[in-house]
């Protein structure tokens, strides 16, 4: 795969997808800006991991919910190299309940993170790729925003809302030479998911047809395609990573 751009942004980068992500984009020889919220720690550790192998990071922390917290943490990048080419919105949260049992704090703090932190970070990307004509964005929303499921209203619409509205913001940025993309995983194998009983994942796992929860690898090498020069002419499009479990 091809860049023409040197830098990478990605939200919530500290574990699982968004580790992988960050991972990924960098063995292509991006810089990588690690973002993240609470965890200095994971996040220090992933930069010496990716400068291990010959990568380059930079580790930057700020609430992607926080409209101001996000436009300085994108000043900065623009200070230090000049550019903000590419833009992974990953960052997101679950509080899963019962739709008779979710208040409304429950309701908006999912959406607050999950979708109002996405339009935050599209928005303020088009503002500075605006100026250079150039550049990719790529919000992971999830299958569930495309399904709906029980217990994750709250989620599913904060998903569902990332997706109608990432084709939004192609429309608009078409122009300027900015696609903006999403990503839809299913069941990935994560530290979530390592915490179901062997009986939950075997059901999980009948349903879908290629017989397997995904890996991050599997929706990082997805991002990176969507990303690249490889898909110069793909904007405004959903790409389910799901094993078949939604066509």
């Amino acid at each position: 795969m091809t860049f023409n751009g040197k830098n990478v942004l990605v939200t919530g980068a500290v574990k699982g997808i968004g580790r992988e992500i960050a991972v990924t984009l960098s063995k292509l020889n991006l810089k990588v800006w690690i973002n993240y919220r609470s965890n200095p720690n994971a996040a220090d550790e992933l930069q010496a991991l990716i400068e291990k192998d010959g990568g380059k990071a930079a580790v930057i922390s700020f609430d992607a919910a926080d409209e101001d917290a996000f436009t300085n943490g994108i000043k900065t990048i623009i200070e230090s190299d000049g550019e903000l080419s590419y833009l992974v919105n990953n960052a997101g949260i679950t509080n899963d309940k019962l739709a008779l049992r979710m208040k409304k704090d429950d309701f908006t703090s999912v959406i607050d993170i999950n979708l109002t932190g996405v339009f935050i970070g599209c928005k303020e990307a088009l503002k500075v790729m605006s100026k250079q004509r150039f550049g990719s964005v790529v919000n992971i929303a999830s299958v569930v925003g495309e399904t709906g499921n029980i217990g994750q209203v709250n989620y599913s619409a904060s998903k569902g809302g990332v997706i109608a509205m990432t084709k939004s913001f192609a429309q608009e940025a078409a122009s300027r030479n900015i696609r903006y993309n999403t990503i839809t995983p299913g069941f990935i194998a994560t530290d979530m998911t390592d915490k179901l009983s062997d009986e939950i994942k075997t059901s999980f796992v009948e349903k879908i047809p290629l017989k397997r929860f995904g890996t991050p690898k599997d929706v990082a090498n997805a991002v990176a395609f969507l990303l690249s020069d490889n898909a110069s002419y793909i904007t405004g499009e959903t790409l389910k990573v799901n094993g078949g479990i939604y066509m």
